[in-house]
């Protein structure tokens, strides 16, 4: 059984005249990264491996939920390809991480996350905002093999408020 947690990178702040990749956060994004983070603690046991896309505001809401919920720094890694809004560098990410793990959390961007949450989802999702959070399962023992499976549950910041 493999599970992957798909995380939305929280709200970005437009008034820095700075490239894509390095618009931060913006204040509600930061405090809905902790309202997240505070809903998924118990949801997170037994992650294995954290994978983050290297923009500025994917990296500061994995930083920020890692902290919250005491996530070790060395379960993360980041990666080029998860700088994604098609959804194909994610998937091919995600069907070559390694068998030993079976829990994984990746923070990335729509429309990738949006995307993959629906092919590889139970659960039709018009679109995962920001901050949203999919956690997927699948009966397979490879991640090569990862093609459909269940959406065991979504949370996104409005429903916390």
């Amino acid at each position: 059984m493999k599970e992957l947690i798909l995380v939305r990178h929280a709200k970005s702040s437009w008034e820095y005249d700075v490239k894509d990749a390095d618009r931060p956060l913006g204040e509600r994004g930061i405090a809905d990264a902790h309202l997240i983070a505070q809903a998924l603690e118990e949801n997170l046991k037994g992650v294995q491996a954290i994978f983050s896309s290297p923009a500025n505001r994917a990296l500061h809401t994995c930083m920020i939920l890692m902290r919250e919920m005491g996530l070790p720094l060395g379960s993360l890694q980041v990666v080029r390809e998860l700088y994604d809004f098609s959804g194909e560098g994610v998937r091919a990410h995600v069907r070559s991480l390694e068998d030993s793990l079976e829990k994984v959390m990746l923070f990335g961007h729509n429309n990738a996350m949006t995307h993959i949450a629906n092919k590889w989802g139970s659960k039709y999702l018009e679109n995962v905002p920001t901050c949203g959070v999919v956690h997927l399962s699948f009966k397979v023992n490879t991640w090569k093999d990862i093609s459909y499976g269940d959406t065991l549950y979504t949370v996104f910041p409005k429903n916390l408020r």
